[in-house]
């Protein structure tokens, strides 16, 4: 039986504060050569692997390891760096990753069976690289030495000199990236066999098809494939067994492809064999037709090249009935717009976005979009049906949807010397008007806004009878217009009469006197009233 995830996540915070406990720096165990004792673990679980086929091969009950067995068996593989061990370890080996994590943190234990997982993968693969992870809040100064600033932090040290981690974080990309930045940034299939066994290993790689590997063409393949961090490259020279990995093959001697393990599993490249091109294909085709957002892949998301983005926020049951035609509608747009799902439930990922629309309580399906390169955003205020989302997303391509601005529901401006305003009404009560406007812009959070409504209800008292000065107010926490773009709070915008477009900002360090002579100067000469009243 499949042990939950919880579980899992519940045994790796157990070895993690286990390795923490094991053993105290100051004992005589800590000066152990760790080399030794990483190759006596290595051997015990070759012995174990020995024991296990024996087991198989007689038929025995038991031969297949529970999945916490397999995790604590690749835990053995990593090497844990203390105070004692961690210079030598950097410094007489050639390729290093290090994990640095803290008993304490989620995202660490995340992590610890993923990098684990890679561990034992990459030794498999008889790959020289030797991975260990350090408890940085147990060893503060060896963290601090390693520059490990957070939890968790991944890094290569090559010959003792150490480079950031850039990789994605599943175990199946952390070795995609170790085995590129330590020269192997392309595997070669030569057999039907072999091609069997990489499809059950890898669920993302670029096929190249070359008669001979040698040439211009293969030679930017390669290129490619060492500039690229995150996607395994795999070359064959036989059209058998490329359509293993890749069955729609057509050509004979040149092809290249991308292979994914999602509906949309094949895509074909059709450009020229040149480095950029090739890695520009990529960027534009290597995520899902629907991405779940998740802490660990936002980074990559966030900076894809393809700047028009949907986004889905659902409870993962609705998603669920959603998907299927929700892909139907991606693959129309494919390398075009870029969907996103986020669990509504997700309050770190949902919350921030749901915000910049005023929904961050909403718990029903929501879908927006951004287009990144004039940084605008949009709602479908409609019912999320797949025929109201994929015109949502035509509109968007073709630029015809019109922006969204947060806005608060229209008040009630009866009787008030300080007008509310918000953003469906700052076309009427601000630019349209034919009155000269004075406008604060604040936030709740402001600290200084206090002091400068109170100047505003005075002034607007002072001001009183004016009919040709309005005073006003708008939230900007959440209220929006494409015509305010206020950072500083609180800002005062005067909007003069027949300029609406160029409002005069003055300073909110003036006194009310001196901010009734300012409006005095912008006021026809039989409108002003002497500051000295106030």
């Amino acid at each position: 039986m499949r042990l939950s995830r919880f579980f899992l996540l519940t045994l790796t915070l157990l070895l993690l504060l286990s390795f923490s406990i094991a053993s105290d720096p100051t004992s005589n165990d800590a000066q152990n050569d760790d080399s030794d004792d990483l190759e006596q673990l290595l051997a015990l679980d070759e012995q174990e692997d020995r024991e296990q086929g024996q087991e198989q091969e007689g038929g025995g009950g038991g031969g297949r390891l529970s999945e916490a067995e397999v995790l604590a068996k690749a835990q053995r593989i990593v090497l844990e760096l203390n105070g004692d061990n961690t210079k030598r370890v950097i410094d007489g080996n050639e390729y290093v990753m290090v994990l640095g994590y803290a008993p304490w943190c989620v995202r660490s234990a995340e992590l610890m069976p993923q990098f684990a997982e890679a561990a034992n993968s990459l030794k498999e693969l008889g790959s020289h690289l030797l991975m260990a992870k350090l408890d940085g809040e147990r060893y503060p100064k060896v963290a601090s030495m390693l520059d490990v600033k957070g939890f968790p932090t991944l890094l290569l040290f090559v010959n003792g000199t150490s480079q950031p981690y850039t990789g994605g974080f599943t175990a199946e990309e952390i070795v995609v990236w170790a085995r590129k930045k330590t020269g192997v940034p392309v595997s070669r299939l030569n057999t039907i066999v072999e091609a069997e066994q990489f499809l059950k290993k890898y669920h993302m790689f670029v096929i190249g098809l070359f008669e001979k590997f040698e040439g211009p063409d293969y030679e930017e393949f390669e290129k490619a494939a060492t500039s690229d961090n995150e996607i395994q490259f795999v070359e064959v020279s036989s059209i058998e067994v490329a359509k293993v990995l890749f069955p729609d093959v057509k050509a004979n001697n040149l092809f290249l492809g991308v292979v994914k393990s999602e509906p949309e599993r094949y895509t074909l490249y059709e450009g020229s064999f040149e480095m950029d091109k090739i890695l520009q294909f990529l960027d534009y085709n290597k995520f899902p037709l629907i991405t779940k957002l998740t802490e660990m892949n936002s980074v990559r998301v966030h900076s894809s090249p393809v700047k028009l983005q949907v986004f889905i926020f659902a409870k993962a049951d609705d998603f669920k009935n959603l998907l299927e035609p929700l892909q139907d509608v991606a693959r129309k747009f494919k390398s075009k717009i870029m969907f996103i799902y986020i669990d509504i439930a997700d309050e770190n990922q949902a919350k921030p976005f749901l915000t910049l629309f005023g929904l961050e309580d909403s718990d029903s399906t929501v879908v927006t979009a951004f287009d990144n390169k004039v940084n605008s955003k949009f709602l479908l205020e409609s019912d999320p049906t797949t025929s109201k989302i994929e015109d949502f997303c035509s509109g968007l391509l073709q630029g015809t949807l019109s922006p969204y601005y947060k806005s608060q529901s229209i008040p009630n401006n009866e009787n008030a010397r300080v007008l509310t305003i918000v953003g469906k009404t700052f076309d009427d009560l601000v630019l349209k008007t034919p009155k000269n406007v004075l406008l604060e812009v604040y936030t709740p959070w402001c600290v200084n806004c206090e002091t400068t409504s109170n100047q505003m209800e005075k002034l607007a008292k002072h001001f009183k009878g004016f009919d040709n000065l309005v005073f006003a107010k708008i939230d900007a926490s959440v209220n929006e217009h494409a015509k305010l773009v206020v950072d500083v709070y609180p800002t005062l915008l005067f909007y003069k009469a027949g300029d609406k477009g160029n409002p005069i900002k003055f300073s909110t360090k003036m006194s009310s006197k001196d901010l009734a002579g300012s409006i005095n100067k912008h006021l026809k000469g039989k409108d002003q009233v002497s500051k000295d009243e106030l």
